[in-house]
């Protein structure tokens, strides 16, 4: 009998449930979209309830479908959306609204855990160093960390504080509503700051990082293995999902860690990019190494033992939907805007796009930098504006591609693309321009993530090993750089880094002004 693997991606715009085999091979998948709740003062929430809704919908849809027997599944693995808060009772109950990696209302908090009376780029240097040596990376200025998060709750929220028993990640809280079990992996729990991270493999809570983050441990889960059996899945949850009860329920990982394993570029210094709402580039690497200027760490991965380049860039596909929705009013899907965007040159005749919509994490970390079009005219057109957008997302990319390059002391010779991005021919070709890359278009890149976590499910269950990662991930097309658009973009991403400049100006101003 094959055996199968449920995976629930949870992703910002709502939870994918797929059946994939141990190997990797996608069967079946559906999805439920969730409402995101944008808040004033850089709030961004969203409910845990409507999470498992979705998870609920979707799964008893999927197994309706009968493309395979419910018996036939064997395993559930989890990955979702990173640095996310949910703050739960002793009861399992949710005392408040998810907290999520967009939201930046814990930076004032941040900035005093971290400061003091001498101060270098924002952190008092004595705790800089504990936390860069020990951990890898130090709590965001931005706020969008999961710190951040329970801080805020601690401020503006007391009674909220006061009653949570456990503050999850929203993968762990998933895994929580699987099992009953309370725990975090040690890549999912790392956006805390207040885990010892120097060996890969023995990663444990620090007393000195929890002292140093004003955060308690008894409010914090154990840690597991990402390939450790988190407990059988409960009678209440498999009746609800439409799957046998009893079955393992792996720990997991969060997305951009899922999709690293999902991309197939697993051995060191293999890269890929991921264009997804937000986007990300990163590698394996075989040591610990911390970029602070530049929000870049080599933190511990799901695979035992291993590290990986972290790195995120705020918006990317989320710029195309929020065209659609707001600038252009329709409900045009990917192919549609990938025929517009194509009926114009390359350098959509001038107009250049900034894709900073929710400030930016990565190569500089800016909660203030906003978007927007710059050398627009009467003349511009709707195809221009859908172009320009797919070519500024890319400029961003190339930006944080020579910064990796440099971490690593490396180039990449080529890229695995994935994410709902990597759909997109034209998009895929723009990459391979901008970035003067090779692009490897991997074959369903939006399931990726999906495909890490069943990947994932095969190591803990033994079923497959590190070493067979790679030769399991299919790659659909490969696109070269065209040596005819290097010059023009070449053009194009120096002057978007000076526009990236004078926005950086312009936008600080204004938040001191409204602050």
């Amino acid at each position: 009998m094959t055996e199968y693997v449920l995976t629930i991606d949870l992703g910002t715009s709502g939870p994918k449930v797929a059946l994939f085999t141990f190997d990797g091979a996608f069967v079946d998948g559906d999805f439920t979209p969730v409402d995101l709740n944008v808040l004033p003062d850089g709030g961004v929430e969203q409910s845990p309830a409507a999470w498992w809704s979705g998870v609920v919908s979707t799964s008893r849809r999927l197994m309706a479908r009968a493309t395979i027997r419910p018996d036939e599944v064997v395993a559930v693995a989890v990955t979702s959306q990173w640095s996310g808060t949910v703050p739960i009772a002793r009861d399992g109950t949710v005392l408040h609204d998810a907290i999520i990696w967009m939201d930046a209302r814990g930076a004032d908090e941040t900035r005093r855990v971290v400061g003091g009376a001498v101060r270098l780029q924002g952190y008092e240097p004595r705790k800089l160093r504990t936390w860069i040596r020990r951990t890898g990376g130090a709590p965001a200025l931005s706020g969008k960390d999961s710190i951040s998060h329970i801080h805020w709750l601690q401020r503006e929220r007391p009674e909220v504080a006061r009653a949570t028993w456990k503050y999850l990640e929203p993968k762990d809280w998933l895994n929580y509503e699987l099992t009953g079990r309370c725990t975090a992996t040690h890549d999912s729990i790392v956006l805390h700051w207040v885990t010892d991270n120097r060996d890969a493999a023995r990663v444990d809570y620090d007393p000195d990082l929890l002292r140093l983050a004003e955060l308690n441990r008894a409010q914090l889960p154990d840690l597991v293995a990402a390939t450790s059996v988190v407990g059988p899945l409960t009678e209440k949850a498999a009746q609800e999902l439409g799957l046998p009860p009893g079955i393992a329920v792996v720990g997991g990982t969060p997305d951009l860690q899922s999709a690293a394993i999902g991309s197939g570029a697993v051995r060191d210094f293999e890269g890929h990019l991921y264009v997804g709402t937000s986007s990300w580039l990163t590698c394996h690497v075989p040591f610990k190494k911390t970029d602070l200027f530049h929000g870049i760490a080599a933190l511990p991965s799901p695979l035992p033992g291993k590290y990986y380049v972290a790195d995120e860039q705020e918006v990317a596909g989320g710029c195309l939907e929020w065209l659609k929705e707001h600038a252009l009013e329709t409900s045009d899907d990917l192919r549609r805007l990938d025929a517009l965007a194509g009926s114009v040159a390359a350098g959509s005749n001038g107009v250049i796009f900034t894709p900073w919509l929710n400030g930016e994490r990565t190569p500089v970390d800016d909660h203030t930098l906003r978007a927007g079009w710059n050398n627009l005219s009467l003349a511009t057109t709707r195809a221009e504006l859908v172009r320009s957008v797919l070519e500024g997302v890319a400029y961003n990319s190339r930006w944080l591609l020579a910064t990796v390059e440099k971490f690593v002391d490396r180039p990449f010779p080529w890229l695995h693309f994935i994410g709902g991005g990597a759909q997109s021919e034209l998009w895929c070709q723009i990459m391979a321009d901008v970035l003067g890359r090779e692009i490897r278009q991997v074959e369903h890149p939006i399931r990726a993530n999906a495909r890490g976590a069943a990947l994932l499910a095969g190591i803990a269950l033994g079923r497959i090993g590190v070493d067979d990662l790679a030769r399991h991930v299919r790659i659909l097309e490969t696109f070269a750089p065209d040596p005819a658009h290097r010059a023009l973009y070449d053009d194009r991403y120096a002057e978007f880094r000076v526009l990236h400049k004078q926005t950086s100006r312009r936008t600080k101003r204004h938040a001191r002004h409204t602050i």
